[in-house]
């Protein structure tokens, strides 16, 4: 029975002993080694591609694909720095103005790619380019405020123990699985696995499909604000790296291109190592100007690693027709 689920879970649970590994180098490296504070900002600066990577998952599950979801984040922070400041009940209406506001872009994207029968590639582009341009509209330089109680509270520690962004992680991790229980998330994977079958047992596939894209706005939304509570403004400009970030996150963890089958916790395994890879970079002094080329090749790397997958399952499949 071990021995099944280990293999089961293989490649996310090797994301996370790669992680492991990292995080021991990183530690090794770092000037002040490890304590609470080094551990809260190494935190700090994965949790925002980790959510947007459970985002990409979740769209990715139903066989889909979200090139929209960093210019959703770029979008809901520009609004943040407008909206997330003031009194508490202002605060709170203005994160709840995000959310929704995150909510409505990725319902736009799954009703233009259901009812209007787009490729998903194309139709979350389209929009991508459309969030964008709203999103400089919003802030057209970076600037602005948020409240910085919030930010205090989200950028820092619990009791001196334990860096609240790591808790902010473990919830959204903890937050998919009563999702993916439901009937809207097994209707998700379901989906991914074969949308054929699915409708023919009788399951709202097209509600499963705009369901996933929905979700999938809320946590670029979630990631936007985080963002914000890190530097305490909007800025419309951040939206392409995170995109191609959260996709490859995705593949290292080991979600399947092909949708049906992956792993919130590994998606999230692989935001965390492309952010600890960014680091590593910086403290074995390596050129500022040659950083991209290294983050670029293992982008690369990954994704490479995830369409040779999708194209050796689409060979197998064509060869049982």
């Amino acid at each position: 029975m071990i021995i099944r689920m280990l293999r089961a879970h293989m490649r996310p649970l090797t994301a996370w002993a790669v992680l492991a590994l990292l995080i021991v180098y990183y530690l090794s490296i770092h000037p002040q080694g490890l304590s609470i504070g080094v551990l809260t900002a190494w935190s700090n600066q994965g949790t925002a591609l980790a959510l947007l990577a459970v985002g990409q998952t979740i769209v990715v599950l139903s066989r889909g694909i979200d090139l929209s979801i960093g210019p959703i984040m770029a979008l809901t922070n520009c609004m943040a720095s407008h909206l997330v400041n003031g009194s508490p009940v202002e605060v709170a209406n203005g994160m709840i103005l995000v959310i929704a506001t995150g909510a409505a872009c990725g319902l736009l994207n799954g009703l233009v790619i259901v009812i209007g029968r787009m490729q998903a590639i194309i139709a979350t582009l389209a929009t991508g380019t459309i969030f964008s341009g709203i999103a400089l509209i919003v802030r057209p330089i970076p600037g602005g405020d948020i409240s910085e109680g919030l930010s205090d509270f989200f950028s820092g520690d619990l009791g001196g123990l334990v860096p609240m962004s790591l808790i902010v992680i473990l919830g959204a991790i903890a937050a998919w699985y009563p999702i993916r229980k439901s009937v809207l998330g097994r209707t998700i994977v379901a989906v991914g696995s074969s949308e054929a079958a699915a409708y023919a047992s009788g399951l709202r596939v097209k509600r499963a499909k705009i369901g996933a894209y929905v979700l999938a706005g809320v946590f670029a939304s979630l990631s936007g604000l985080f963002v914000g509570f890190q530097t305490l403004s909007g800025d419309p400009s951040i939206g392409l790296s995170y995109t191609l970030n959260s996709i490859a996150a995705v593949v290292i963890g080991g979600t399947a291109l092909t949708g049906g089958a992956g792993s919130i916790a590994g998606s999230i395994a692989g935001a965390l190592i492309l952010r600890t890879i960014g680091n590593l970079l910086f403290f074995n002094d390596i050129e500022p100007l040659a950083q991209p080329l290294f983050e670029g090749l293992v982008l690369l790397v990954a994704v490479s690693f995830g369409a040779a997958r999708l194209l050796r399952m689409t060979s197998r499949m064509e060869a049982f027709q």
